[in-house]
């Protein structure tokens, strides 16, 4: 299934380092200035101002801690409160990676550093801190699971599950449109695995961008290929991305699916191997279409007709115009690369000031092949939005980049 513990920080291939000039590596000249927090007013100043504080309190007081990992999760808060960086200790198995990839932030503010490699960076603060890595009873402890785990819990998830019974129902066109969307808003409760008319009405005033019927024309036009999945959030989140893949792989759409997850715990809520394996057997033990789905996805596992892999590179703070090779050629052999999530968007296109009418194509022309975007907005970077979108959003004075209710679906061939 790819890394254990300790694989974040040894590639393999060439390590970039983060100041690289973005894209021009893979033959494409376009840049712009990263997005950085300490602009007052950002949406990255908030993150590291209100969000990495209180999420340390929240990781702090979900599981009993011992001393040594309460004191070190005190000193990083400290950190994030004052905004000063630390680098992790010398005895890191990643310490020379993070060294290479941001040696001119170490030591700096955490608000003055590009705002993806400073948020990657917190987030490996974090499993040092409570000694994910470290020898010990906390070895290999998920710090975020008992997050991951409450998703999965409760009635509001059966009844979630229970619609799928609905879908099955539905034309072939309706129920992928209806898995898409579910993919898609994940985090709205509301919309996951519904299928009614108010959807449809609804989805379409929320998309900023909508490439799905490229999406589907890749998949259905030609002979069933490989297909890549790259995760997004675990828990609740992750059962309608396993909806849907359950769909390209029951009706053949694709000969492989190939399952992307982190190898380590990051950004919160991202899935890693163990978080698939819940969310399988959260399916399974459903009733109905739900149980349905999570018996067969348990059973392409193991005819290899579903892959789930990990690669370093996922935890990595750079773009995805920086991966290495081996990332690059298992891309590259995919008839179809899927993304899910908003830090993937952030390193496909990179995390930068773009004019938000910079066509998707153009930002992403060292992707190796065809590559779709699911992304619900919850950052600032935006590309390929016609100017008179951006303005008519600006015009609500809505915080609309930046608080999910907005989405996108992007492509090129």
């Amino acid at each position: 299934m790819g890394a254990g513990l300790g694989g974040c920080g040894e590639m393999g291939d060439r390590t970039p380092a983060a100041g690289d000039a973005e894209h021009e590596r893979r033959g494409t000249a376009v840049s712009a200035p990263p997005i950085l927090g300490n602009v007052p007013g950002a949406y990255a100043l908030g993150v590291f101002r209100d969000r990495h504080p209180a999420l340390i309190r929240q990781v702090r007081d979900a599981l009993p801690y011992s001393p040594d990992r309460l004191e070190a999760l005190d000193r990083l808060l400290e950190e994030a409160i004052s905004d000063t960086m630390q680098p992790l200790e010398a005895s890191a198995h990643d310490f020379a990676a993070w060294l290479t990839w941001g040696r001119a932030y170490l030591r700096g503010r955490w608000t003055d550093a590009p705002f993806l490699w400073a948020e990657s960076f917190f987030y490996r603060r974090v499993l040092e801190a409570t000694g994910y890595f470290a020898d010990g009873p906390w070895r290999g402890v998920d710090p975020f699971e008992p997050f991951k785990q409450a998703e999965l819990a409760g009635s509001v998830v059966d009844e979630e599950l229970a619609s799928l019974d609905t879908v099955a129902s539905a034309s072939q066109a309706e129920k992928e449109t209806a898995l898409l969307l579910a993919s898609l808003w994940g985090n709205r409760a509301d919309l996951t695995f519904q299928i009614t008319g108010e959807l449809g009405d609804d989805k379409s005033a929320d998309l900023v961008a909508d490439d799905s019927a490229l999406l589907w024309s890749l998949v259905h036009d030609g002979p069933p290929g490989r297909i890549v999945f790259v995760a997004d959030n675990a828990g609740r989140e992750l059962l309608p991305d396993l909806a849907l893949i359950d769909h390209l792989l029951a009706r053949r759409l694709a000969t492989e699916v190939v399952l992307h997850v982190k190898p380590q715990p990051y950004f919160v809520s991202d899935a890693t191997p163990a978080d698939v394996l819940a969310g399988l057997r959260r399916l399974a033990g459903a009733p109905g279409e739900a149980g349905k789905a999570g018996v067969r996805l348990r059973q392409a596992l193991r005819s290899g007709r579903l892959v789930l892999r990990t690669h370093p590179f996922a935890c990595a703070p750079l773009p995805y115009s920086d991966m290495p090779d081996s990332l690059r050629d298992d891309f590259a052999d995919a008839s179809l690369t899927l993304t899910k999530g908003d830090l993937n968007y952030r390193r496909l296109v990179g995390d930068r000031l773009w004019p938000s009418d910079i066509p998707f194509a153009e930002v992403t022309a060292y992707f190796p092949g065809p590559v779709v975007a699911l992304r619900t907005l919850k950052s600032d970077v935006l590309v390929g939005v016609a100017p008179d979108v951006t303005a008519a959003l600006d015009a609500t004075g809505e915080r609309w980049r930046t608080t999910g209710t907005r989405a996108l679906i992007q492509g090129r061939a």
